[in-house]
């Protein structure tokens, strides 16, 4: 079985040179799943890992250069996630390689990543539109202003989560103050985040001392992601909730994992300013 140690992160590797899907690299979702009490027989959500590549490049027939842009997505039940550094080398081994049209680059990269998530992968040429401050604009609720002390920096401690009396409301409550580590090199890891509900009102200061609890924290975009939605899930027990993160630019790459309730409304594909 694939664990982080065996992938590239942390290492030196060349610049690849050829096409090679060899390079893309997957991890189980199976072990991170078992850990945080998600049952894999019943997942608890539906959703997709939807990648933005911002570097992609190849050759067409005649050797000369092309560029785009593409989306990526990783269905939630794929077996694997695919390693965020795996996925830049293979995007890369593309540059010097002659492809007779653009669809067939697409068509490549769908089969290639399909086959190492274990799943259905799509992809698409382009980016969706930035849409920083939309969520705030339809009536989102921004936490990161509270006027709280904080000094739990990590493990993600879901003891500050919490509900307080009140009727059942359907709310938006998001923050740009997520941050993690990569499990492996130790690199923070940057995002905001969007919790979408509906159910007993959940108290915005815990959230925010929950969310800034997974500043030390190594761990995967994605695993993040399926804690933080199990945390809520079992600690607040909405009628249904919508969790997504939107991960700031590596390497030409960025991440925004999606869990939701199954039949819950689902965001709109967007980025953030900072992506």
């Amino acid at each position: 079985m694939n664990t982080p140690a065996d992938s590239s992160l942390g290492r030196e590797v060349a610049y690849p040179t050829q096409y090679d899907p060899s390079l893309l690299f997957p991890i189980p979702r199976l072990p991170s799943r078992e850990a945080v009490g998600i049952d894999p027989s019943a997942l608890p959500f539906v959703g997709h890992d939807r990648w933005h590549a911002y570097e992609l490049g190849w050759l067409d027939a005649h050797g000369k250069p092309c560029v785009a842009t593409a989306t990526l997505q990783v269905p939630h039940d794929s077996p694997n996630l695919i390693e965020s550094k795996s996925l830049k080398l293979y995007l890369n081994s593309l540059n010097s390689t002659r492809f007779n049209s653009a669809e067939a680059v697409r068509e490549s990269i769908a089969t290639d990543l399909s086959a190492r998530a274990g799943a259905p992968v799509a992809v698409e040429f382009g980016l969706p539109a930035v849409d920083d401050g939309a969520l705030l604009a339809a009536g989102a609720v921004s936490i990161d202003g509270l006027d709280v002390s904080i000094d739990d920096y990590g493990p993600p401690n879901a003891s500050h989560l919490r509900t307080r009396p009140g009727e059942v409301v359907e709310e938006t409550l998001v923050s740009a103050l997520l941050k993690s580590n990569c499990p492996v090199t130790g690199q923070p890891d940057w995002a905001s985040v969007s919790v979408r509900y509906r159910g007993a009102p959940i108290e915005p200061e815990g959230l925010l001392r929950y969310l800034v609890s997974y500043r030390d924290h190594a761990e995967f975009h994605e695993q993040c992601v399926e804690r933080i939605f199990h945390d809520l899930a079992r600690c607040c027990a909405p009628q249904w909730l919508v969790v997504e993160a939107r991960y700031t630019r590596r390497g030409g790459l960025d991440i925004n994992p999606w869990r939701s309730s199954p039949h819950a409304p689902a965001p709109r594909a967007g980025r953030d300013e900072r992506q």
